[in-house]
């Protein structure tokens, strides 16, 4: 049935297109398989070509779908579930292919367009190896493309269609108000599409634009993983076991670059938009996207051993799998709704059928990857001579198998939720998680760091020690000084854990600094200052950097906040009150160096969001600026107050803000009223944050102007003292005037505790009635947050270096296997 202004077109074009897609790649890995598996050239080429065709068929589907759902999300087309959820009328335009990645539909869609994109590269590039990697590459579509079918089949849903119409969706299946005697009527139905005159809107925390670029490049870090895992199995399936690696190092390369990118793009976004004071929180997302990124490491260093001494093959093909295979269960974990309250930016799962769903394409995709592996295992070529201690390659394998292991602790914490899911426990995360992986990682990071500056200074296969130790002495000697001026000077601490936390912090910043000095001394002094030979030294530097940033922003990182003014707030329980620096409207408080003013808030024309502008002065009048945080309630269906950061950045530092508290969040007009309550001298009344004693009533009658009191008129005042839970204490005098026959309260207040007092009533006998409210609305008040985190710019420079060098790695081995002639 069709109901009355509603564009149904863009709907079945997508439907038709997302069926097209589902039967083209199904297509195209039957014919890639056949291509591959056919022995006479003729056959493999008819199949290839027909393959070629299918896979062009499901790049012009997935592109169509893109074209579709973007349009219905711009065309404000709500009549459809995915635009009705994730966008609205005041969406600003920046922000329309975010909606993309907030649902489950959008996200895989992109997925599969990255694939796309890489299908059409290796077409073009992998001649010989087209037919097995593209088998592979063609499945996986086929796997993304049952992710947005949105097909019943025998009763169970086979993933969520992104063009379902709101009225088929069972959000009206909801609503009681539609209901009549249990049902639901077409006309209630229509009546109620009509009324939907604007959609859910994005997610503010979304609405920022590392959110625009951090999903696109993150996901082809996601996408660019099966390409060195597609050549891994063409190798195993062709029996061709060492020569994939020329062609799939370049992609192996091109993949932590990205993949290692986006992921610290997302770090970047949680600096900018979440108020965990700072970049990483070891978050289960987190944690999931870091995972494939340590193992693809781990994978490019065994291949470089294999290259260059016959070693670790078998190691490589292990870990190009299982780097694969952590991919797809990060999109477990990170979808299926099974992580539930312990990440704060998990996708919420759609139910069992996502659940099932997810876990089969996991078996599809690894259960042969593993049969292949460990039924060709023993013919993997392997050389049964032990690696000399003293050689390159033996350093390696032992930094490859430190970042295995890591990445085997970080995803053992992460499925806890997994085991009680399974296993029917009811194991609890870690209380201290930061401190829970940092404790083992401080050491992981010493490790690292230090065979990073020493093994480029070995050789392969062996290495005499005098030459050993005259390369390395030098750079060895500088790093010292370097480190002990750092460490002396710098005040690297971190008093939050143990001392001996604090010294493996120590050892680890030394460490650090000895892998620039090295990398950087190597690419000058071993290298001649050639940089396209030095994509390993420049990335190691980059690396080292990032692990020096990161130890000196953490454990330097000083909370700028202080409590002094003494008002309290309401504030969420994980938030430190003595952290939070309450600021009244107008009024100037000290704050370290500075002197801060809150001076007034904006709202944004269209949404329930707050800006609030913090006024920031330093005392020796030599700067001044203006940060401007901001905070929503209860906005699209999150409870509580949520903020986003602002902060001011220096070349050494960066001052980070955010809002923890506000008054009168929802605008509502004062509605309390005075309580009255006897007291006499003395006595003491309790309020909700302390408690008030009468000291005094005194009356006056003398010196009073009588053109105001008239003749007989008089002025009351009882003297209170206000005592605070937080151990303050106020000083107050109502007043209660009695002029010309009429009386008149004069209150008083105690902004800090939002109370105010009137004096209702005097007797003869000195009792008083005290009228006394509690009110939000006494006054307009902002709690924030600040941080110092020193060179942090160490830490993202140090991320774009890394990829810089990994870059200049995969042109350098792009150009050998050109050069040598290899087929690539």
């Amino acid at each position: 049935m069709d109901y009355i202004g509603e564009h149904l077109l863009p709907g079945q074009l997508g439907h038709f297109f997302i069926v097209l897609s589902l039967v083209a790649s199904l297509i195209a890995t039957f014919s890639y398989f056949k291509s591959a598996q056919s022995k006479n050239d003729t056959d493999a080429a008819h199949w290839k070509k027909l393959a070629r065709y299918a896979f062009l068929t499901e790049i012009v589907s997935v592109v169509a779908i893109f074209g579709i759902l973007f349009y219905i999300i711009h065309g404000h087309l709500f009549e459809y579930k995915y635009a009705w959820q994730h966008s609205s009328r005041s969406l600003e335009f920046k922000y329309m292919l975010a909606c993309f990645w907030e649902g489950q539909e959008g996200s895989f869609l992109l997925w599969s367009v990255w694939h796309c994109v890489l299908g059409v590269i290796l077409i073009r590039t992998s001649k010989k190896w087209e037919a097995p990697v593209m088998t592979v590459i063609s499945f996986a579509q086929f796997c993304l493309a049952t992710m947005i079918a949105g097909i019943y089949i025998f009763g169970w849903k086979m993933g969520s269609n992104p063009f379902i119409l709101l009225r088929d969706s069972g959000v009206l299946d909801n609503a009681p108000a539609l209901h009549i005697n249990g049902d639901i009527t077409q006309g209630l139905r229509q009546d109620f599409m009509l009324s939907i005159k604007d959609g859910n809107d994005l997610n503010p925390l979304l609405q920022n634009y590392w959110m625009v670029i951090h999903p696109p490049v993150l996901f082809m870090g996601f996408a660019s993983t099966i390409v060195p895992f597609a050549f891994a199995i063409a190798g195993l399936w062709k029996k061709k076991f060492g020569e994939w690696t020329k062609p799939g190092l370049p992609w192996a390369l091109f993949s932590a670059a990205v993949l290692g990118v986006g992921i610290m793009m997302g770090a970047m976004w949680a600096y900018e938009s979440l108020t965990f004071g700072g970049y990483w929180a070891w978050d289960p997302v987190e944690n999931a996207s870091l995972v494939p990124w340590l193992i693809l490491v781990s994978g490019i260093h065994t291949t470089l051993i294999y290259k260059h001494t016959g070693h670790s093959l078998r190691a490589t093909h292990l870990f190009f799998i299982l780097v694969f295979g952590f991919i797809l269960y990060s999109t477990f974990l990170t979808r299926t709704g099974i992580l539930g309250e312990t990440s704060v930016h998990a996708f919420t799962g759609e139910g069992s059928n996502l659940f099932i769903h997810i876990l089969v394409v996991m078996a599809l995709a690894l259960i042969p990857a593993f049969v292949l592996f460990f039924s060709r295992y023993r013919e993997i070529p392997s050389i049964q001579k032990e690696e000399n201690s003293s050689s390159r390659e033996f350093w390696m394998f032992i930094g490859s198998l430190v970042f295995f292991l890591s990445a085997l602790v970080i995803i053992a914490i992460t499925s806890i939720p997994v085991y009680n899911k399974i296993f029917g426990t009811k194991m609890a995360p870690p209380e201290k998680a930061e401190f829970t992986y940092n404790q083992i990682h401080v050491f992981v990071a010493i490790i690292i760091a230090v065979l990073t500056a020493v093994t480029q200074y070995l050789k392969y296969k062996e290495t005499n020690t005098k030459y050993f130790l005259k390369k390395i002495m030098v750079p060895t000697i500088i790093a010292a000084i370097i480190a002990t001026l750092i460490l002396s000077l710098g005040d690297v601490n971190y008093k939050k854990e143990t001392y001996g936390f604090m010294a493996a912090i120590w050892i680890a910043v030394a460490c650090s600094v000895y892998g620039i000095v090295a990398n950087a001394a190597y690419i000058w002094l071993g290298l001649k200052g050639k940089l396209k030979l030095s994509g390993g030294s420049i990335s190691h530097f980059g690396f080292g950097l990032v692990l020096l940033g990161i130890l000196i922003s953490s454990s330097k990182k000083e909370v700028l906040s202080n409590n002094i003014n003494g008002i309290p707030a309401p504030l969420d329980k994980n938030e430190n009150p003595r952290e939070n620096l309450t600021l009244v409207k107008g009024l100037t408080v000290d704050m370290g160096k500075y002197s801060i003013t809150y001076e007034g808030d904006s709202s944004h024309p269209k949404k329930q969001l707050s800006f609030y502008k913090v006024r920031f002065k330093r005392k020796d009048g030599k700067e001044e600026f203006v940060l401007t945080p901001n905070s929503f309630v209860n906005y699209k269906g999150n409870e509580g107050l949520m903020s986003n950061p602002d902060s001011r950045h220096y070349w050494n530092h960066d001052v980070f803000t955010y809002i923890t508290s506000i008054s009168n969040p929802d605008k509502r007009q004062d509605t309390a009223s005075y309580k009255p309550n006897s007291m006499k001298p003395g006595d003491s009344l309790f309020y909700s944050s302390g408690f008030i004693i009468l000291q005094e009533v005194k009356k006056a009658t003398d010196s009073l102007p009588e053109e105001l009191f008239g003749k007989d008129g008089s002025l009351h005042e009882a003297r209170l003292k206000v005592y605070s839970k937080n151990g303050t204490t106020y000083s107050i005098a109502p007043k209660l005037a009695f002029a010309k026959g009429g009386e008149l309260g004069l209150p008083d207040t105690v902004l800090a505790e939002n109370l105010v007092f009137q004096l209702q009533k005097v007797n003869p006998d000195n009792s008083i009635v005290l009228g006394v409210k509690e009110s939000n609305a006494v006054m307009d008040y902002i709690t924030l947050k600040a941080y110092k985190f020193p060179f942090i710019n160490l830490l993202w420079g140090g991320i774009l270096i890394t990829a810089i060098g990994i870059i200049i790695s995969m042109v350098r081995r792009i150009q050998l296997n050109r050069s040598s002639g290899t087929e690539s």
